[in-house]
């Protein structure tokens, strides 16, 4: 891949997370993540192995399927209420899918059966852009919805950290291992942010830098 290739991708795989960050309103926030998943895939196949197009592909198809439920959802959300802004989410209905999405994007058990596969096909640095950058945009996402009813995701944060205790017990191979590690954590990081957003940031941000760590070593 050409320097000048890379640059745009890097570029575009920024641009697409700060503008989901700095976005109050669904369609731009879909489009930042529109743009971070169509940036990252060609760094993901650029080796032409056949596991990378592997994982590449489910990669795409598990980004497209959560892009299209955050989308389905925030059609419906306007529908009923006449809002498209997030903080405005009020109707349970909108607020479940949305969650489920996000759940879906960051790999929060139960949908969480692509991300150790995936990871498996890929090499150690384009891993690491997917297990910390890529996390960033949704779960800024998942921090500014205030679900009326919390126990979807406290539910979901639990079942993630059973399900990243246990599935990285039985593994031999490191990318899985490390990927059942992200599974734990976040969901760990889901618990806490039902009761203090500030504290999860901090546990994002000690995650990035353990991840950064070990993929780099």
């Amino acid at each position: 891949m050409s320097p000048f290739t890379l640059l745009i991708l890097l570029f575009s795989l920024g641009m697409g997370t700060i503008i989901t960050m700095t976005s109050s309103h669904w369609l731009l926030a879909w489009m930042g993540l529109e743009i971070n998943t169509l940036a990252i895939i060609p760094l993901m196949a650029q080796k032409h192995h056949p596991r990378a197009v592997e994982a590449t592909t489910k990669y795409f198809l598990t980004q497209a399927t959560a892009a299209a439920m955050l989308l389905f959802a925030s059609t419906t959300n306007a529908w009923i209420t006449g809002q498209w802004e997030i903080q405005q989410m009020t109707h349970p209905l909108p607020t479940t899918i949305i969650t489920l999405a996000l759940a879906l994007k960051i790999g929060l058990a139960p949908t969480h059966a692509w991300l150790p596969e995936v990871l498996q096909g890929l090499d150690l640095t384009t891993g690491l852009i997917l297990s910390t950058w890529q996390k960033l945009a949704p779960f800024t996402l998942l921090m500014q919805i205030h679900p009326t009813n919390p126990t979807l995701l406290i539910l979901l944060g639990l079942t993630s950290t059973l399900v990243g205790g246990w599935g990285g017990l039985n593994q031999t191979q490191l990318r899985k291992i490390l990927a059942y590690s992200s599974i734990a954590h976040l969901g760990w990081m889901t618990l806490i942010m039902q009761f203090l957003p500030s504290l999860a940031f901090m546990t994002l941000l000690t995650y990035f830098i353990m991840t950064f760590s070990t993929f780099l070593v």
